[in-house]
């Protein structure tokens, strides 16, 4: 568990943080923004997860909007700014720079408007994205090697062709369509007295801090950022962790928050959390496992909060977005191979044999024995500082848990036989 003691992991912002006088944005506007796009969008369900209740000793509520058609919440603030663009706007077309949930979200609804829509991608986009995007009927442009790249082009052509920029998260509409999240799940589940939202740019927590504080009683809120991209925190703290690394939580992989949305952030969050990616792989395999849905790192960070810091919310009613389900699938795979392993139902085991007829045969026996699964066998003689008769085997092999994991390797080595387990790095 990642430890709470400051800066590494949680933050309660400090008074100190210059804010804006005037509200940026205001429940009016959240609420007009829910009456403009709510028949365009899915109104997703807002459900109690009895057996993540018991798991974390809170009432936990999770709000799905990994299922909108594009997989992620994003759909909600492209919308809703879609809809505020003149005719003349709407004709010269809209761009935006996005390798991710804003693309697909803003390509979807204005293909379905009539608007035309250019999405500038770093090159090193995964292809998968580039043919989503453009199924979604938007022109793509692939430009530098790092979003920052593919941002400064995306203004270029903002410049000389008269596009509309579409922010993903520093914009008012932006950030109001994003805020009826909130409004949704407080109509659906009015218990909720806390909301654990991730953060990137802070479009989202923006939004969604903007219903909280209107609500009566006020509704808690707080932030999660992945422990390699604490941007939001660093920002609003004065401190300067590291934004780098390969986070299973690209979506909110964002290395400079918004201006807008971190004034907003100052003044309406009280607390941000940090997680590591051990608890993001942990929730992505414990919601597909335990709700049967699928969510990327990004979806999971509040339940991975939850899960890093019990005591923080055990007797609150909390309330989760989901808010993307897209991952790879080979990734999605990998996490959950891991999650397999680390539990112990998943394992490798290396045996020393003596290299003669019979010994793979009689180990075999033992696990045939115990009931443990034999999924491969891998054979090393010369690569090995053993004697030449000896050989070294590695063993992948399904358990029912850590338990009956144990009564194996112990039977292994009652027999004679030198185990070891190849644990995860």
């Amino acid at each position: 568990m990642v430890t709470r003691t400051a800066p590494e992991a949680a933050s309660e912002i400090p008074s100190s943080v210059p804010v804006s006088a005037a509200p940026i944005v205001t429940i009016d506007d959240v609420r007009a923004a829910h009456a403009r796009i709510s028949d365009r969008i899915i109104r997703t369900p807002t459900l109690i997860s009895r057996t993540l209740s018991q798991l974390t000793g809170a009432t936990v509520y999770l709000k799905f909007e990994n299922l909108q058609f594009t997989a992620a919440y994003k759909e909600r603030g492209a919308l809703n700014t879609l809809l505020q663009l003149s005719d003349e706007a709407r004709a010269k077309g809209v761009i935006a720079a996005s390798a991710g949930n804003h693309a697909q979200g803003l390509a979807y609804h204005a293909n379905r408007l009539g608007v035309p829509a250019t999405i500038v991608m770093p090159r090193t986009t995964p292809i998968v994205k580039v043919v989503q995007t453009e199924g979604h009927g938007a022109t793509v442009v692939l430009e530098g090697d790092t979003f920052d790249a593919a941002y400064a082009h995306a203004r270029v052509l903002e410049a000389e062709r008269g596009y509309t920029f579409v922010h993903p998260f520093d914009d008012p509409r932006t950030i109001a369509g994003q805020g009826t999240v909130a409004l949704e799940m407080l109509e659906d589940a009015p218990d909720i007295d806390t909301l654990i939202v991730p953060i990137g740019g802070g479009g989202l927590i923006s939004g969604m801090a903007t219903v909280a504080a209107a609500a009566t009683p006020p509704v808690e809120v707080v932030g999660v950022q992945a422990q390699l991209f604490p941007s939001m925190y660093n920002h609003l703290n004065g401190t300067t962790l590291p934004c780098a690394g390969d986070t299973l939580a690209e979506g909110i992989a964002v290395k400079q928050p918004g201006g807008l949305t971190s004034q907003m952030v100052a003044q309406l969050v009280r607390e941000i959390l940090l997680v590591d990616e051990r608890h993001l792989e942990e929730s992505v395999s414990a919601l597909l496992q335990i709700e049967k849905t699928v969510v990327e790192g990004a979806g999971a960070a509040g339940l991975a909060a939850l899960m890093s810091y019990p005591e923080r919310f055990r007797g609150k009613t909390v309330g989760i977005v989901l808010c993307g389900g897209n991952i790879d699938t080979r990734l999605l795979a990998n996490v959950l191979l891991r999650d397999l392993a680390r539990s112990g139902r998943l394992a490798r085991l290396r045996i020393r044999l003596q290299d003669q007829p019979g010994a793979l045969f009689n180990v075999a026996r033992i696990f045939d024995h115990e009931r443990v699964n034999i999924i491969e066998v891998y054979h090393q003689r010369v690569f090995t500082t053993l004697p030449a008769k000896g050989l070294i085997t590695d063993i992948e092999c399904e358990t029912r848990d850590a338990l009956h994991l144990h009564r194996l390797i112990e039977a292994l080595r009652a027999a004679g036989y030198e185990t070891t387990q190849v644990e995860l790095a």
